[in-house]
């Protein structure tokens, strides 16, 4: 039976009858951070259920990877998560390597590291300034645009590329850092942490950002577990797990840096956490120009690895070389790996399985946004209409790596 409200200040007649309804939000609702159809059963403004209703974006990017060479699927991961695309190369090449039981040479390894860092600030001040804005904030928003355009710039200067990167390579990276891109980086990270504090200025302290966020979304530690849910939002619920300190990769057991975690589990945490995860990744990237040692960018294997640009234009053997690689690819050993790396979402991991031919038999893509939009029911079960944006965006789920 529908239940009957009653005013104080209204006559007995005018009675409001409420009952349960289902809304439907999006899926292009511009605060579900893309395609996203969110199926809400209310009563009144309290949300009974949050049911997410994916795969409006769907391109079957592990069945287009068993249908390419393994160094022609590279560009593909750039397009998972967009706003982060050096993490998604990293993870991808990472297993190839494994595979192929290879290891890059110790230079790379620091400018893998130094890119998938300015990667992570870059995903982490694009969630921040959109959560703002879908709250009402747009102020914020052009502030970190400001930073995430340093970066873009950097990247830019890197790899010639902007934002669907195409730079990490089986065997390596695309291209040495020059001396123009360190100093450029080191200005940026020494610059970034008092950029932060403008977003702290604005925001942490703000009555309105604290009222839309403080004890909304709360999810506790073993609710985060329970849902494998990974990254900053499990950090924020009090799990310490971080993949570059748990289980290192490249050099990160080299670096020292600090792993945020929150108390509370609630929207306002998740903001915390990713404030101080750029000021510790402006950290690292200080540490890894000062560790990095001189070397090649990529390791000496004519087979798997594509010489260098200027080798092909003076040198017939490289340019054969570089022939057969692009058109025959390269035979991996038969076998199955799993390589996983510390996204800005959370655990981005590839799993692969060889058959032995140029070509994978099988990839799984193990994608943070989408194990982490499971809990989106949790978090906004009893809360009201307007926490589910916030909910969301606190989150900050990328569409691309959801319906992969």
């Amino acid at each position: 039976m529908p239940n009957v409200i009653r005013l104080p200040y209204m006559a007995e007649k005018e009675d409001i009858i409420t009952k349960e309804i289902t809304l439907s939000m999006g899926p292009q609702h511009p605060s579900t951070h893309g395609v996203l159809h969110l199926l809400l059963d209310m009563k009144g403004e309290t949300i009974l259920k949050a049911d997410p209703d994916i795969g409006y974006l769907h391109r079957g990017t592990e069945k287009i990877a068993e249908n390419l060479f393994y160094h022609q699927f590279v560009p593909y991961t750039d397009r998972l998560d967009y706003m982060a695309a050096m993490s998604n190369n990293l993870a991808y090449v990472l297993a190839v390597e494994k595979l192929l039981g290879i290891e890059v040479t110790e230079r790379a390894k620091y400018i893998r590291v130094i890119a998938a860092e300015l990667s992570r600030i870059a995903g982490h001040l694009l969630c921040i300034g959109a959560w703002a804005l879908d709250l009402g904030a747009m102020t914020v928003l052009l502030y970190a645009f400001r930073e995430r355009e340093m970066v873009l710039d950097l990247f830019e200067m890197l790899c010639g590329a902007r934002m669907t990167l195409n730079y990490l390579r089986i065997g390596g990276v695309r291209y040495d850092v020059q001396p123009l891109f360190k100093e450029k980086c080191l200005e940026f990270a020494e610059l970034l942490p008092t950029r932060i504090k403008d977003y702290e200025q604005l925001l942490t302290d703000n009555r309105i950002w604290l009222k839309r966020n403080k004890d909304v979304g709360v999810m506790t530690a073993e609710e985060a577990i329970n849902l494998s849910i990974s990254g900053p939002v499990a950090r924020a619920s009090g799990v310490k797990w971080d993949i570059r300190k748990d289980e290192p990769y490249l050099v990160y057991d080299r670096i020292n840096f600090d792993i945020p975690v929150g108390e509370n589990g609630d929207c306002f945490d998740r903001y915390i956490v990713r404030l101080e995860e750029m000021r510790q990744s402006a950290k690292i990237i200080k540490q890894a120009f000062e560790q990095m040692p001189d070397g090649k960018p990529c390791i000496d294997m004519p087979d798997v690895v594509l010489p260098p640009r200027k080798d092909i234009e003076t040198n017939m053997e490289a340019l054969i070389h570089h022939f057969k690689i692009i058109s025959h690819g390269f035979k991996v050993p038969k076998g199955e790996a799993y390589a996983c790396v510390e996204s800005p979402k959370g655990e981005l991991g590839f799993y692969i399985v060889s058959d032995g031919s140029e070509r994978p038999f099988r990839v799984k893509i193990r994608a943070p946004s989408f194990a982490n939009l499971q809990a989106t029911n949790l978090m906004c079960k009893g809360g009201y209409l307007a926490d589910v944006i916030a909910i969301v965006s606190s989150l900050d789920p990328v569409f691309g790596e959801v319906d992969k």
